[in-house]
């Protein structure tokens, strides 16, 4: 993710019911199981690098910067295909970006990351066209370069879009030796594209391939559970969520970038008091916040600080912790200990690590939170780009659990404040 100079948008009236349901394309996501995972620090927990100062780059510019700080601590990933005949792909769907890229068979001898994963074979594909222009990101945990190609991009149900996307030549970063999935796959906004590539969203809309630019994410937090959930192109499912949903506009169009009104530990502490601009992004795993408010939250709910920015709780703790309440648009969205604290068993070893986590962000671009994948696995989020009369916004609901229900509410929002 790279902060950038825009002017936000106008905040219009927004109403409250789910976007128009049209024809859904639907790709089930895959998640690492945490007993598969140990606490590497070659992992880049709690180890984000800090982006660039907003209005430090341009769209086009050559490197963009995506902080997708833990994007090891859990991983959810789906396939798509790239070529014809299709080449498939684990890619991340990242809302905190917006270029398409996977490793080539084209890549350093000396690039590692490209020898464990699958790689893109131009000769193989038909429908290849070359471009040739070299690209380079610069992720909080890992960085890459290559250059750009065009092919058909199938992803769910659709097929032969053509896309602009990378081809890692060199990864250097030990971050992608350890990661499960190929590459990565930008849902973010089209300023943040590194060498104003039209990202696959907007390529999809174009090419009348997908009618609107709505997508909704659902991530399964379940550890006991054996899909990892999914990624809703068109729209999203009702079945996934506890109406109705909250939506709240979009304040800055490059990262899908909204307002907090506060944030409240309990009943006896209170965060971001004056208010705040928080980012949803599916690129890092937990929440993050300045650190004197992360301090402070972990000095009430009794967390004590790890290597590498970690805060380790007891887990006999757990019952009695208090909620963490977020007020977005005039609704409070719980999380109970059972949604931020992250729990991790191995050979009869349970460990518990807060959800939490210190990154600041310097001005203009900050300070800033980041609602990372323990709050978008606990609420459900559905992201509508709009169009020229409506502007961005994003819907939230409580996730619902697999075995409830269709009429039953859960532990959802709170309710307007009175």
């Amino acid at each position: 993710m790279s902060p950038l100079p825009l002017l936000c948008l106008l905040l219009l009236t927004l109403w409250s019911t789910d976007p128009v349901q049209t024809k859904l394309i639907r790709v089930p996501l895959r998640r690492v199981h945490p007993r598969h995972r140990t606490l590497n620090p070659l992992r880049a927990w709690g180890r984000p690098a800090q982006p660039p100062r907003l209005g430090s780059l341009t769209p086009g510019n050559k490197t963009g910067f995506v902080p997708l700080s833990n994007y090891m601590n859990a991983q959810y990933f789906g396939e798509i295909g790239l070529g014809t005949p299709p080449q498939n792909f684990s890619v991340v769907f990242d809302t905190g970006s917006s270029n398409l890229w996977v490793p080539s068979t084209r890549c350093s001898y000396l690039s590692l990351p490209c020898w464990l994963h699958r790689r893109f074979d131009a000769k193989a594909s038909s429908s290849f066209k070359p471009n040739g222009t070299k690209f380079a990101i610069q992720y909080g945990t890992g960085q890459l370069e290559g250059i750009l190609s065009e092919d058909k991009l199938t992803i769910g149900a659709i097929t032969g879009a053509r896309v602009t996307f990378g081809e890692a030549l060199w990864e250097p970063s030990l971050v992608f030796d350890f990661g499960h999935f190929d590459g990565i796959l930008g849902l973010g906004f089209p300023i943040l594209a590194v060498e104003g590539v039209k990202p696959p969203l907007d390529a999809l809309v174009e090419q009348g391939l997908l009618e609107k630019p709505v997508f909704s994410i659902y991530l399964n937090r379940d550890p006991e559970g054996a899909e990892g959930g999914e990624l809703v192109l068109g729209g999203s499912d009702p079945a996934h969520y506890i109406p109705p949903l909250t939506f709240m506009p979009v304040t800055i169009p490059a990262y899908w970038q909204i307002h907090m009104e506060r944030v409240k530990v309990g009943t006896g502490l209170t965060l971001c008091a004056q208010g705040c601009a928080v980012i949803l992004d599916t690129g890092t795993s937990l929440i993050t916040g300045p650190t004197e408010e992360i301090k402070a939250l972990h000095a009430a709910i009794g967390g004590f600080p790890l290597l590498f920015g970690e805060y380790l709780i007891h887990c006999s703790k757990l019952p009695t912790l208090p909620p963490v309440s977020i007020l977005l648009e005039g609704v409070w969205f719980n999380l109970t200990a059972q949604d931020y604290v992250i729990q991790i068993s191995q050979g009869g070893f349970r460990l518990c690590l807060s959800g939490f986590q210190a990154l600041d962000l310097p001005p203009p671009a900050g300070p800033l939170w980041i609602l990372g994948d323990v709050f978008l696995g606990t609420y459900v989020a559905v992201f509508d780009r709009g169009d020229t009369s409506t502007g961005a916004r994003v819907g939230l609901a409580r996730a619902r659990s697999r075995g409830a229900g269709r009429g039953g509410r859960g532990a959802a929002q709170g309710g307007r404040p009175g």
